[in-house]
């Protein structure tokens, strides 16, 4: 499977629309796990495996060798992963969804809508 980039073609996207292939690219197993734990910290392969509760090494090679390709991850002289800063920002861009998905937990628990939240308005029927 072809790394997803933006100008080639990409799943939902013939023409590979910027969005179209970052949704492709986070959308693929274990990516968004791989960029949340790199946020903090640099880590070399093992201790990334580790952290992905010891996903296969096949798959975390091509994981990291798709985000490596996409210029959002990248390997430093000893061989460790880390963020790029085109990274880092996709990161930050993604942190208010975890805000939400926080809020949305609080919500399920106690029956309340998210904070910041109403219910939609109904639609008057036409006649």
């Amino acid at each position: 499977m072809q790394t997803p980039l933006p100008g080639k073609p990409v799943r939902g996207s013939r023409t590979g629309r910027p969005i179209m292939a970052l949704l492709d690219l986070l959308g693929r197993r274990w990516v968004l796990r791989i960029l949340w734990e790199l946020h903090a910290e640099i880590l070399g392969f093992r201790a990334l495996q580790e952290r992905c509760e010891r996903m296969s090494p096949s798959v975390l090679s091509q994981r990291l060798r798709d985000l490596t390709r996409a210029r959002i991850v990248e390997q430093d002289e000893r061989g460790d992963y880390r963020l790029t800063a085109p990274g880092a920002h996709l990161l930050s861009a993604l942190l208010p969804l975890h805000k939400w998905a926080e809020d949305w937990a609080k919500s399920a628990a106690t029956g309340f809508p998210p904070a910041g939240c109403s219910s939609p308005k109904k639609r008057s029927a036409r006649r």
